[in-house]
């Protein structure tokens, strides 16, 4: 009777599946502890294993395009991350451009170049590995650090449109209105608002039991998409995302696009003689504007279902917006590409002297 438990025990064994990235918590002994509700259990059954680690799917299992992708988004993450850095450096070293407006650009240009970072980097590395795989942690801190940008990044495109209101609806009261102290709060509850969306979502999000699946199909931890590997009826939290999330996007959305309607009925009754400095900056924000919120409406108009083109809003959001960013700035912007001309310049005749 030992020997066929034994010889059932090896079989039972021997067919259980290999789960990468959970780690088993071992049986209680038969008939000891057999209650359903005790912490271990979801929704009725009990919780046996817990997830370490996600399993990433990426962009593509191909490996000849893993390495040409490999390429391009060095090429791009680069680029993104020098061209945020130059602004900053061009504004704080130029003092024709310590003003409001530019102090806010800077302030963008940084939440650019953390917003490109908190994925990018480790996208590029997995192109190089078969198995592309993130632990809990890491897969939690990416959750955080995309809602804390997003949500800061957001709230300061409000900050920049009402800076843009003053400038241009109330040119005599700019300064005193729009004072260092004044940006420098509302960049503060801009970066707060942010953190505090976030720590929102995160609250519940480490909480949740990931027990099976762990296999995320993005190149990074998207919410939506871990919710749903939790063990239990995720319904109710997927609809407290789409509204925290969607609440903060449309309130900000429909600030922005008061704002600018605003403005530009403004410039528009003003006389043509200084309205085409103003048009060009109100393009620049409202290009970035764009470009920003384009893809949150597609992305809340299905919130939790799987698209192809999922992965390419993915990817515009976290490298081709902060690469672009930069680029709408510079061109359009007389001042910033006269402050960079003078940075170099003045880069290249200490380097001559030396």
């Amino acid at each position: 009777m030992r020997k066929n438990k034994q010889i059932h025990r090896e079989m039972r064994d021997t067919n259980k599946p290999s789960n990468i990235g959970v780690t088993e918590i071992p049986e209680e002994e038969e008939g000891e502890n057999d209650n359903f509700s005790s912490p271990d259990s979801v929704n009725g059954w009990r919780n046996k294993s817990v997830v370490t680690e996600f399993i990433l799917l990426g962009l593509s299992s191909s490996w000849e395009l893993q390495l040409f992708l490999f390429f391009v988004f060095s090429v791009s993450y680069g680029a993104a991350v020098l061209g945020n850095i130059l602004i900053i450096l061009t504004v704080i070293t130029d003092s024709h451009l310590h003003s409001p407006m530019y102090f806010l650009l800077s302030n963008l240009s940084f939440i650019d170049m953390c917003q490109a970072t908190f994925a990018t980097p480790k996208m590029i590395a997995d192109f190089l590995n078969k198995h592309k795989t993130i632990t809990f942690q890491g897969c939690m801190s990416q959750i955080f650090f995309l809602h804390v940008f997003g949500g800061t990044e957001m709230v300061l495109l409000v900050v920049m449109a009402y800076d843009r209101y003053i400038a241009i609806c109330k040119p005599l009261h700019y300064m005193t209105i729009m004072s260092q102290r004044v940006c420098t709060v509302l960049v503060g509850v801009s970066w707060a608002i942010g953190i505090l969306h976030s720590a929102s979502h995160l609250a519940f999000t480490v909480d949740l039991p990931f027990c099976g699946p762990n296999k995320v199909d993005n190149f990074f931890c998207d919410l939506p998409l871990v919710i749903k590997l939790a063990c239990l009826d995720t319904y109710v939290l997927e609809i407290l995302v789409l509204t925290n999330s969607g609440l903060l996007s449309l309130i900000c959305f429909l600030l922005l696009l008061i704002s600018y309607t605003i403005i530009l009925a403004t410039v528009h009754h003003q006389a043509s003689g200084g309205t085409s400095k103003a048009l060009s900056t109100l393009s620049a924000h409202i290009t970035v504007v764009v470009l920003f919120f384009g893809p949150l409406i597609f992305i809340y108009i299905w919130p939790f279902e799987s698209f192809p083109i999922d992965k390419f809003i993915s990817v515009f959001f976290t490298v081709f917006t902060p690469l672009l960013n930069p680029i709408i700035y510079t061109l359009r912007n007389k001042d910033v590409k006269e402050a960079m001309s003078k940075l170099r310049n003045r880069h290249v005749g200490s380097k001559q002297v030396f």
